[in-house]
């Protein structure tokens, strides 16, 4: 018995040892060369799908869809289009892209519900853009067309000077909804101490969707539809594209 009890012994710590040298001799794979070649010209590299040409990678980044090698040498920026299939394949990819990354945001926009609420759509606004104000004040036009309207800001001059402190204190104001509307109409923005709004986030999210100007209209399929829509349009859109998915 007791020899019987030994060799199980045996087996069970041959078996732990030949387990242990299962998973030591596991290959561990490098991170691709494209993550720190881009890193060096100030893009990151959050995912890196296949693409359909061979020898060129699909990258999702801060800065977009952009296309690169595997051995991070060359970089390209563009669309790329399936002739045959008459499909967007960078949109596609944006698409999804966007969805996510909105999604991960909810918590901070400045909503606007509509009462009988069929759409969502999120739009990055700047306060001092032109088309923006216009948007807002056509505002009860899509609430009452059954459009949710959300915002994100975007300071379109980046982040620094007035209109990126301004955007912030908007958000930071304890009305915010109120806030907006009244900067987008012109008036002086309170200062709110302490201001923590994540508006440099919203802004390098709507870099990374592509987006370069406002009013940006994310649709809730991830379309994105730069510029000013009517709320007629826009509804038009909102009901094509809900019959597509």
């Amino acid at each position: 018995m007791k020899r019987l009890v030994l060799a199980a012994a045996m087996l069970c710590s041959l078996s732990v040892v030949a387990e242990q040298e299962a998973v030591s001799a596991v290959p561990v794979v490098a991170p691709s060369p494209v993550v720190a070649k881009f890193a060096e010209l100030g893009v990151v590299v959050k995912d890196i799908r296949p693409s359909p040409i061979a020898g060129l990678l699909t990258l999702i980044t801060d800065k977009g869809v952009l296309y690169g090698s595997p051995d991070g040498q060359y970089l390209m920026q563009g669309t790329l289009l399936d002739i045959d299939k008459r499909v967007n394949l960078t949109e596609d990819a944006l698409s999804d892209v966007r969805k996510d990354g909105v999604a991960e945001f909810t918590d901070s926009m400045i909503v606007y519900k509509a009462a009988n609420e069929k759409h969502q759509i999120t739009i990055f606004t700047d306060i001092t853009c032109g088309y923006c104000r216009k948007l807002h004040r056509e505002l009860q036009d899509y609430l009452d067309a059954g459009i949710t309207v959300r915002y994100l800001a975007f300071p379109r001059g980046g982040l620094r000077g007035d209109g990126y402190e301004d955007l912030r204190n908007v958000w930071c104001a304890k009305d915010a909804a109120k806030a907006l509307t009244e900067a987008k109409a012109g008036n002086a923005v309170a200062k709110v101490e302490n201001c923590q709004a994540p508006v440099a986030e919203h802004y390098q999210l709507g870099q990374s969707f592509g987006i370069s100007g406002t009013p940006a209209i994310i649709l809730e399929d991830g379309t994105m539809i730069p510029g000013y829509q009517p709320a007629a349009s826009l509804a038009q859109i909102l009901e094509e594209h809900s019959k597509k998915s």
